[in-house]
């Protein structure tokens, strides 16, 4: 996935909400600060996912470079990944940083209206609270997706071709 689409992705659309909330922004209702949080949440689990799976797909590399040699008493037993799971796992990052490019497109477009507003509006003091956090998290979810997405690619295969040699 490129970040430069999820650059394009998140300027559109702070574009497009920035006009929205310019034209609207006194019929909306109040914009609570712990709006975004679900998007903080998503962002912790795909880390922690991320964490997980690098650590399992390290110690199972590391289980298959020694299987030559006998295991040596008390040594932990490596459970296998499973490769759907890396996939499935490789497709949730993907969707989730394109989701968190969106958000942050869209508290960035609200946060260019309520904060040169905040000497002139009472409610925009709050709602640049609320979208500072929303841009935050909306960060927060991308880097972790990216993250997550990094951990499930395949590495080079280190017993393979080499220097872009194909196998017959």
């Amino acid at each position: 996935m490129s970040r430069r689409d999820l650059a394009v992705v998140a300027l559109g659309l702070a574009l497009a909400a920035w006009l929205v909330v310019r034209a609207t922004y006194g019929s909306l209702p109040p914009l609570r600060w712990w709006l975004p949080v679900p998007l903080a949440v998503l962002a912790v689990a795909e880390a922690l996912g991320a964490r997980t799976l690098r650590t399992r797909l390290a110690a199972e590399r590391t289980a298959r470079r020694g299987a030559s040699r006998p295991a040596e008493p008390g040594a932990p037993l490596v459970r296998r990944v499973e490769p759907l799971l890396v996939a499935r796992l490789a497709v949730l990052a993907q969707a989730s940083a394109y989701v968190g490019a969106v958000f942050a497109g869209v508290w960035a477009g609200v946060m260019l209206h309520v904060a040169p507003s905040v000497s002139r509006l009472s409610a925009a003091g709050d709602d640049t609270v609320t979208a500072v956090v929303g841009v935050g998290c909306a960060a927060a979810l991308t880097a972790a997706a990216l993250w997550l997405e990094s951990v499930c690619r395949v590495p080079p295969d280190e017993d393979g071709p080499q220097d872009g040699a194909r196998a017959l």
